[in-house]
């Protein structure tokens, strides 16, 4: 082994997360090494809080350190519009926006047959669930790739039924591009202009 026991355990520990590879892992290495040690123990304990704090909204399925996240429990929220994002980054984006006021709903994924990712392995069926009748309107607002239409078509279909009406983002959006990724001026446009599927 060319490395000491501990530095490989560390690198392969950032090679778990996603686009880091050796280089990369080894740099992260060296750069902890170069670091005092009370801020390597803060960032090691923030690690720990994060992982046994943060979950998942028991209502829209964002990332909070509540059972309800602060979107979902505020009143000064619109309860009758929700935007069904893929992940709680596309939430963060929104957010930052302060464009708008509705709430979201995460499915925490897309579907993909290629992935064997099925509607039932995401968070479909309690969005279904939230449509009632002070519901009005459902924003889509997933990536416009492949999995991104899949989903949003089958989103559509389900929500045919419920007197709800249904809206997509415009695409000024990059085809295959992430909402992550967006400045906040793109997103604001987007939503602005989004169109009506039902």
């Amino acid at each position: 082994m060319i490395y000491p026991n501990e530095f490989q355990e560390l690198m392969d520990g950032f090679k778990n997360l996603p686009g880091i590879g050796d280089k990369s892992a080894e740099r992260y290495v060296y750069a902890i090494d170069s670091l005092d040690d009370e801020v390597v123990n803060k960032f090691s304990e923030s690690l720990v809080e994060f992982k046994k704090k943060i979950r998942k909204c028991s209502v829209c399925g964002h990332l909070t350190n509540q059972e309800v996240c602060p979107i979902c429990s505020s009143n000064n929220r619109d309860k009758s519009t929700i935007c069904v994002v893929e992940d709680s980054k596309s939430v963060f984006m929104f957010e930052k926006t302060g464009k708008f006021n509705g709430i979201y709903h995460v499915l925490g994924g897309l579907i993909s047959p290629i992935d064997e990712i099925n509607p039932e392995d995401i968070n479909i069926s309690s969005l279904i669930k939230r449509i009632d009748d002070t519901v009005k309107e459902v924003i889509i607002a997933l990536n416009p790739s492949v999995e991104g239409e899949t989903t949003s078509l089958y989103i559509q279909k389900l929500l045919d039924k419920k007197d709800v009406k249904v809206s997509r983002l415009s695409y000024g959006l990059p085809v295959g591009g992430d909402i992550e990724y967006l400045d906040p001026l793109t997103i604001i446009r987007a939503i602005d202009d989004r169109k009506f599927l039902s």
